[in-house]
């Protein structure tokens, strides 16, 4: 009889505490899906921000200062950016043929630096590593850097000039080194028991099984080209090899130049130059097409940073 009333008290304690977690996952997403929202909308306020000020008057600018929504409607500064198409397509051009070539490149080494340093069976693969690592610690400095690019390899106003200097990062070799590490051995000694080479291995095999780390660090590397603006401002004096990011400081420069020659002389600024707004309009500019490339690589995101981060 006791026996039979246990059983009714437990068969009426368990809807209470199933109903009970349901309710703890209820406010549990509620909680989570709320301070997401605000997370997601703290970060679209800024960009939001940086729109409204490029179709924002010039004069509204620095009278209200930046505002979320456009009070006086102009596209001034895209008709001052855009004056010279030309110019501006030859630099999507240089910017988007180096964003190319150096990000597939740059991840075909990577990766394949990493394959071997990851490999148990290669002999000096340590001494590689320590020797790969001392470089983030210690440089040539900048004018050696300088001699050797320009007097000693003669690459001044080519387009390698822009991709060969970021072509390798020691911080993406070793975030690619400890995701192969998590591939699984029997993988590659069966294809060896197979026939097959190292070179076929990597390309078959442990490319394919590296897509998330390929394409956080591939997304890692293309930012960087894109944003680049540097090497072109040392080694680069053609126009035609004018990257964007490098054409639009120059145009900035210019602009704001001849503003403070004209009020150094006393000359009257008859011409009134939409500097705030063109520097909002540059930023649109320079920052769209990049975006387009995040969502198509979102899904391996997250795991290409983790994935290789928890063995061990």
């Amino acid at each position: 009889m006791s026996a039979t009333v246990n059983q009714i008290e437990k068969s009426d304690k368990a809807p209470k505490s199933a109903g009970k977690m349901q309710m703890d996952r209820l406010a549990l997403n509620l909680i989570g899906y709320t301070f997401i929202t605000l997370l997601a909308v703290i970060c679209i306020f800024p960009f939001l921000l940086v729109v409204s000020s490029s179709l924002t008057e010039e004069s509204k600018i620095i009278e209200d200062g930046f505002q979320l929504f456009p009070t006086a409607f102009s596209v001034e500064a895209y008709s001052l950016l855009f004056k010279y198409p030309t110019q501006m397509l030859k630099a999507y051009g240089v910017t988007i043929a180096v964003t190319v070539l150096g990000t597939a490149l740059g991840l075909f080494v990577t990766a394949m630096t990493a394959y071997v340093l990851q490999r148990k069976d290669f002999k000096w693969r340590n001494q590689f590593s320590f020797f790969f690592f001392f470089t983030t610690l210690f440089s040539g400095g900048l004018v050696p850097w300088y001699l050797m690019i320009v007097n000693y390899l003669d690459l001044k106003d080519r387009l390698i000039v822009l991709i060969l200097p970021m072509l390798l990062n020691v911080f993406y070799i070793i975030v690619m080194k400890s995701f192969m590490s998590s591939i699984p051995e029997a993988i590659t000694e069966s294809a060896k028991i197979d026939g097959a080479g190292d070179f076929r291995i990597f390309l078959q095999l442990i490319i394919p099984l590296s897509k998330p780390a390929l394409a956080t660090i591939g997304l890692f590397i293309a930012l960087a080209y894109w944003n680049d603006w540097y090497n072109a401002l040392l080694f680069v004096s053609s126009e035609n090899l004018m990257p964007l990011q490098y054409y639009l400081y120059k145009m900035l420069g210019n602009m704001d130049g001849m503003r403070r020659a004209m009020v150094s002389s006393g000359a009257v600024v008859t011409m009134n130059i939409p500097t705030e707004s063109l520097k909002m309009a540059m930023t649109i500019v320079a920052t769209g097409p990049i975006l387009l490339a995040y969502p198509f690589i979102q899904r391996y995101f997250v795991q290409g940073l983790t994935i290789g981060a928890v063995k061990g």
